[in-house]
């Protein structure tokens, strides 16, 4: 598994999956909030299938 994610990508990913998370834990937003989790992991592992399958890839190149 090949990191894909960049680093502005995946602050951001974190930042907005908690932000989710935190909201459907207080009830605010409802159940839908929990979808939180998947740029929360994303974010976390550096790593998203989607982007595998568009061919997206936010990492900066590596010499």
């Amino acid at each position: 598994m090949k990191f894909n994610v960049g680093s502005i990508d995946r602050v951001l990913r974190i930042v907005v999956g908690l932000v989710l998370v935190g909201l459907a834990a207080t009830g605010t937003v409802g159940v839908w909030g929990w979808i939180g989790v998947v740029p929360l992991a994303t974010g976390l592992f550096g790593f998203c299938p989607a982007y595998t399958l568009l061919g997206i890839n936010t990492c900066p190149m590596k010499k």
